[in-house]
Formats: structure tokens, sequence, C-alpha cells
């Protein structure tokens, strides 16, 4: 078992509900954690709450320090950290987490850009080459990733998307330290299925969280 030091460095780059779960979740499996946030007062205070395992940092410094970051922002404002920060991210581990949503006006939600796409492809484009881009931490909501973590006898699974077999060491390592059990289901081109209406999320035709068998009966289903 790898000691907290030996462990993969991982940066989470804001505070919204999104980034304090998967936050939570990892410093409970004894995960070390960098907050980040454009308010660096309340990255401190929540690293703070979150306890030794968790330390603060500006954004870029984080960057700078992690191996893995996971901008926990809305859809749109990734497009803009990834210009903004696409000299520090070479080299980097980025995982996408984000739903492109918004409120439709119902009480719903409704997609925010062409329905056959997703995030994941849009945003690949827009990542620097020299970095790899994973899809994950996505197909479930707040709720359920806190709620869902660490369930026994048998986990949920989180899945995941990566073009790169060589970075899934290292997300696999996040998954299953905040909580999950991790299945990996393809390459980048496979991530809207993921995101919310996907036919493999939370918020799509699976309706719930899942065990790894589940999960794997969905992805026989569909893939057959």
């Amino acid at each position: 078992m790898n000691t907290t030091s030996q462990k993969t460095k991982v940066a989470i780059i804001g505070l919204g509900n999104i980034g304090r779960a998967i936050a939570y979740n990892l410093v409970k499996g004894n995960h070390p954690v960098i907050i980040s946030s454009r308010e660096i007062s309340k990255a401190q205070s929540f690293a703070s709450e979150l306890g030794i395992l968790a330390t603060a940092e500006e954004t870029a410094k984080a960057i700078e320090d992690a191996d893995v970051i996971i901008p926990a922002i809305y859809f749109d404002k990734i497009k803009d950290f990834l210009s903004q920060y696409a000299s520090k991210l070479r080299g980097k581990i980025i995982i996408d987490v984000s739903n492109p949503i918004a409120p439709d006006g119902n009480g719903g939600f409704k997609k925010i850009i062409d329905k056959d796409i997703s995030a994941g492809q849009v945003l690949l484009d827009l990542t620097p080459k020299e970095a790899h881009f994973v899809k994950a931490f996505g197909t479930l909501g707040a709720s359920s990733l806190s709620e869902s973590a660490f369930t026994e006898p048998n986990r949920k699974v989180l899945f995941y998307a990566s073009d790169s077999t060589n970075s899934n060491q290292q997300i696999e390592e996040l998954i299953t330290d905040s909580g999950f059990e991790p299945l990996h289901i393809g390459g980048i081109n496979q991530s809207i299925r993921i995101e919310v209406f996907g036919d493999l999320h939370e918020f799509g035709a699976l309706g719930k969280t899942v065990t790894l068998e589940e999960a794997k009966k969905a992805l026989n289903t569909q893939n057959s």
C-alpha cells in the first residue's frame, strides 16, 4: 500500500459542490489533496476543515506541485482555465468533471452544446498537447459523490474515459481512494456516455448509482 508521500499528487481547483465532495472523499481515503480557489482565503479555510492531509495554494502553484489537476469548475470556465494556464499544464493529467448543462427554465436542465457532442471532446481540443486529458468524477451528482462513497461490501462505480492508458493507473488510484470502484469505458470519444443525459450517467439511462457487476452489465447491454 502506498504511503501518503508516495500517492499521486492531486490539485482540486474550485470549491463548488463537486470539488468539495471529491476533496472530502480523498481525504477520507487517506489521500493528500491540494486545494485552490480564486479566493485563497476560502481555499485555506476549506483545507483547514479537511485536516492535515489538505493544503491550500494559489492556482498556479497548485498546478506546478500536482501531477493530476481537477478543475472542478463550470464547463465554460474550464475553457478559460485551459488557455490561461496552458504552459503550466504541460505534462500534467487533467481530469474533466464538467457537464455542459444549464437550467432550462422549467425546473430541469438542458444541454448547452450540440446534443451529439460531449464536453470531453470540446475540451480535449483545447487541452495543451503535452497534457493527458481524462473524463472522470462527473458521472454522479454531488449528493451521490458524497453519500455513495465507501459503500460496503460492494462499492459503487465511477466510470472514466481516457485516450492514453498511461494515466489510467493514477486515475484508478484516485477513484479507489475516493471510495469508488473505477471502470474504464474507452477513449474520450465515449465521454458523452458518462456526461449528463448519457447512458452511463446517474442522470441519464442508468438513473442511479451502480455496483461493478451492474455497471459491466449496462456496458455489455449497450455494446451488444
